[in-house]
């Protein structure tokens, strides 16, 4: 078997692969254009709510976001807050407990957001009743107004689940930009471009609603560290609609350096890759019961990640050219319809004069994080102005 030979079977599986997962983002980030924003209808009343905020190591992050969703506009007594602190410092516990929060210490051996939320919920107390629980994430900021759109939302919505709109609270290096890039391609696609054509909207591990009885049952039978996948299927199996709600925000502090940065994703890679074999044994009863939001959610866990396809069609642009000119040319017409669908999803207050080279630092950022390993990340960083 030649090297031509092998160089094109490789060639062409990694085009296909790569192809249809651009086929799918191009498809939802073109509907995402025709979603019409309606007003939310004023909720006639008040809905009790438990907010829930999961910590890992996060410090003044943590510390912000309480200090976020205690200065609400909504009555004080229609809701409570829970903050599970995990492997939090001491001076952040300190602060911590001059609020009127319910606070939280586990030490798990590993971080684990599932295992703080079933701890939360099965230490509130019994004699309190709720209508609906609310997640936030330590970095996490909203408006006053948060909880009362989430009421209004919620009520309009009639379902069991609601997504708000995440957003990036920071855009001062390379990382952290692509972090809010990604972020709102994300509710472009996956959550905007979906419920234009019926189709459930994306949880987004923060910034969701729930009805408090659904959650309560469907939290402890979660097993995976993050939950939010499984809560998704679960939801999807059962026909629960979720609704997205795109003019209430949540601000979310995004990763600064290029190592956390990676680390999330891999977490997130992770969590798809158990959502697919946890599920992919539904697929068959989907096809035969045309159960369209079932078959959509495990053909999007299904899609490379983003910055893994990024990864390869510009390493292949690069080096294909040196081995057949020819056909790097379908590399590159590809790699321009990605900066188009992606233009087309991101928001116009995103789309400045570093949007094009942020896209071309993907390698560097994998490198970047790579190279701290061995001690070399900051300079590495430096040498190609990752930090800005």
């Amino acid at each position: 078997m030649t090297f031509w030979y092998i160089f094109t079977i490789i060639d062409w599986i990694l085009f296909i692969l790569i192809s249809m997962t651009v086929l799918y983002l191009g498809v939802f980030a073109i509907t995402s254009l025709f979603v019409r924003h309606s007003e939310t209808p004023k909720a006639k009343k008040q809905n009790r709510f438990i907010v829930l905020i999961p910590s890992y190591k996060s410090g003044r992050s943590l510390e912000m976001t309480v200090k976020s969703i205690l200065g609400q506009s909504y009555s004080q007594r229609q809701f409570d807050v829970t903050v599970i602190a995990d492997h939090e410092d001491e001076m952040t516990m300190f602060h911590l407990a001059q609020h009127p929060i319910t606070l939280l210490t586990p030490n798990f051996r590993r971080q684990s957001r599932t295992k703080s939320l079933q701890l939360a919920i099965n230490n509130l107390p019994q004699f309190k009743i709720y209508d609906a629980v609310v997640i936030l994430e330590a970095g996490d900021v909203v408006e006053q107004e948060f909880l009362e759109q989430v009421n209004d939302a919620y009520e309009a919505a009639g379902t069991k689940a609601i997504q708000t709109h995440k957003l990036s609270l920071n855009r001062d290096t390379t990382p952290a930009r692509l972090s809010a890039i990604f972020e709102e391609i994300n509710n472009s696609i996956f959550r905007r471009g979906h419920i234009s054509i019926g189709l459930p909207a994306a949880l987004a591990s923060s910034g969701m609603a729930f009805e408090f009885n659904w959650f309560k049952d469907y939290i402890q039978k979660a097993k995976a560290h993050w939950a939010d996948k499984e809560l998704e299927a679960m939801l999807t199996r059962q026909h629960i609609y979720v609704d997205y709600f795109d003019k209430i925000s949540v601000y979310n502090e995004k990763a600064r350096q290029a190592e956390d940065f990676n680390r999330k994703h891999r977490s997130w890679i992770w969590t798809q890759f158990r959502s697919i074999l946890r599920n992919i044994r539904y697929l068959p009863a989907a096809l035969i019961n045309r159960h369209y939001d079932l078959i959509d959610k495990l053909l999007q866990w299904m899609l490379i990640p983003r910055m893994i396809m990024m990864v390869v069609i510009i390493i292949m642009g690069i080096l294909v050219p040196f081995i057949y000119m020819t056909a790097a040319l379908k590399w590159w017409a590809l790699f321009a319809i990605v900066l188009l669908i992606f233009a087309i999803a991101t928001p116009n207050y995103l789309v400045d004069d570093k949007w094009d080279s942020t896209f071309f630092k993907i390698p560097v950022v994998f490198l970047s994080s790579f190279l701290n390993k061995f001690k070399l990340g900051r300079k590495f960083n430096d040498m190609i102005d990752l930090k800005n």
